[in-house]
């Protein structure tokens, strides 16, 4: 990899929400943010949660987002990979991505080697220890049998409702996420913690939490991006090494450091 060539992760758009004109606002600083790393970018990772909800019926295409669709098509277009990793409140992705988009779509975490350094990235969803109740819900929405009995409702009934849903979520974990809980309490830290007793990854790199987290686990680190609703910020490895930054240096967020 020539050091002037980059690999960008980010990660929790959750466009759509809290309403039309925020979103579009937030939308156009990604758009701006993704037409600026296409000049050094070699691969492109989108970490989940990039809508607030997302379903795909089969002849519906739900309203919006042009501007980031578009502009990721441009991407993949031009050579650039672009990967997205499916998140909880964008779980009911198929395939319309990887057609449409040529994006490369994954369900669960998965590895991948650059320049000898071992990473493994995934949304962060359902992933260690507690949250029993969104792991059972999980099971339930990843049925394709409730999938499909979803999408026989109206557009305008399932959107509305699921919107409602996806918005009483996020105001139940709001203050969970401005805070970090420490060493002992945070989920994906431990997973990433049994994970490395079986495997070794240099580094292991989550969305999910909101929180720009770089934590070291022994020769390894623990990366959460963060967002792209309070924070503004993403990680980008030269080849070398994997940084976290803002979009916004003037407003740099306090990144929670061991």
């Amino acid at each position: 990899m020539s050091r002037q060539e980059k690999i960008y992760f980010l990660s929790d758009f959750h466009l759509g929400a809290p309403d039309a004109e925020s979103s579009l606002l937030r939308e156009k600083k990604i758009v701006e943010f993704l037409d600026e790393i296409k000049r050094d970018a070699t691969e492109i990772f989108i970490v989940g949660d990039m809508f607030d909800f997302w379903y795909e019926y089969r002849k519906v295409v739900p309203k919006g987002y042009v501007r980031l669709l578009g502009k990721l098509a441009e991407i993949t277009d031009s050579g650039i990979p672009v990967h997205f990793f499916v998140g909880n409140h964008d779980m009911w992705m198929t395939d319309y991505l990887q057609k449409e988009l040529n994006i490369k779509t994954y369900f669960e975490p998965h590895e991948f080697e650059f320049s000898g350094k071992k990473f493994l990235i995934g949304h962060g969803d359902g992933l260690g220890p507690g949250d029993r109740g969104y792991k059972m819900l999980k099971k339930v929405f990843r049925n394709r049998a409730a999938q499909w009995l979803f999408g026989i409702l109206p557009p305008y009934m399932g959107m509305g409702l699921a919107n409602y849903f996806s918005r009483k979520s996020r105001e139940a974990t709001d203050k969970h996420e401005e805070s970090f809980l420490g060493e002992d309490n945070e989920w994906l830290i431990t997973y990433s913690k049994e994970v490395l007793k079986q495997k070794h990854y240099d580094y292991l790199v989550f969305g999910h939490r909101h929180l720009p987290i770089d934590f070291p686990i022994d020769s390894s680190r623990y990366i959460n991006l963060g967002d792209w609703i309070r924070y503004f910020t993403y990680a980008v490895f030269d080849g070398q090494h994997l940084a976290l930054h803002s979009r916004y240096p003037e407003n740099e967020p306090k990144i929670i450091r061991k």
